[in-house]
């Protein structure tokens, strides 16, 4: 579904298709709804796919965090009036969901991860993005990805526009710390529900090792790798990240096998 419509509800926007159980899906700190598309188009046969817009940009500057965004999230899944959901996040999509279930478990019913932070994030590779220089952000935007094809210039433009943004690129800071700071691994051995771990063999944000602290701290979750993927799997090879996820679902009874 191409340019979904974003709806409009109180303080929440979102997108949204298909029916049947809830999947809320979790973007990232530059993620835009574009970032799973592929994800849209194809769960939306099996699912209510949901994506609602994190207020990265909206929220007063001292509330700006991942716990505030998740309590967002948790204030989004009461008005919608759901019940139990699935999640998905990718990076800070990804521990905004791992807060969301530490607070709400009984109301998760699965939880799938794609390079999130929560444990360790090298978000800028130790350097701060440097205002008004495009090059330095578009080699910044680049190693997101293991083939930098996919560093359009619609992402460098919408990077190089938050950075050199006074208001923006000071809350993109105060959310990187705050995430720094909110590290999940005690809280890890209670979410005793199913996970999935997706990810790329060559992400160096959330490098590999991640992954497998995540997979020794979970109680039950699977993890499966991506060969030449980076940061962003979902967008890097969607296919091959559909139908991991997809495979998951139906190995763990959550859909029907096809």
């Amino acid at each position: 579904m191409e340019n979904p419509r974003i709806i409009h509800r109180g303080p929440y926007k979102y997108v949204e298709a298909g029916e049947g159980e809830p999947l809320i899906v979790l973007h990232g700190l530059f993620g835009a709804l574009s970032n799973f598309q592929g994800v849209f188009d194809y769960f939306s046969s099996h699912f209510r796919v949901i994506i609602p817009m994190l207020p990265i940009y909206d929220m007063p500057m001292l509330k700006t965090s991942a716990k505030n965004l998740s309590e967002h999230i948790e204030g989004f899944v009461d008005d919608m009036g759901l019940e139990k959901v699935h999640l998905l996040g990718n990076s800070l999509g990804g521990h905004v969901g791992l807060i969301f279930t530490k607070n709400n478990l009984d109301r998760v019913a699965s939880l799938s991860l794609t390079a999130s932070s929560g444990l360790y994030e090298n978000a800028f590779g130790n350097s701060f993005p440097r205002r008004e220089d495009k090059s330095f952000i578009r080699e910044k935007v680049a190693v997101t990805f293991f083939d930098p094809k996919h560093a359009t210039e619609d992402l460098v433009d919408e990077c190089f526009e938050a950075v050199n943004s006074r208001e923006k690129v000071l809350r993109i800071l105060s959310i990187a710390k705050s995430a720094i700071r909110h590290n999940m691994s005690k809280d890890l051995p209670e979410m005793k529900i199913p996970v999935c771990l997706i990810w790329g063999r060559n992400d160096i944000i959330t490098p590999p090792e991640v992954a497998e602290e995540f997979q020794a701290g979970f109680p039950d979750s699977d993890l499966f790798w991506m060969d030449e993927c980076g940061h962003a799997p979902m967008m890097e090879h969607p296919e091959t990240f559909n139908l991991i996820l997809a495979s998951w679902y139906e190995t763990r009874g959550i859909l029907q096998k096809t």
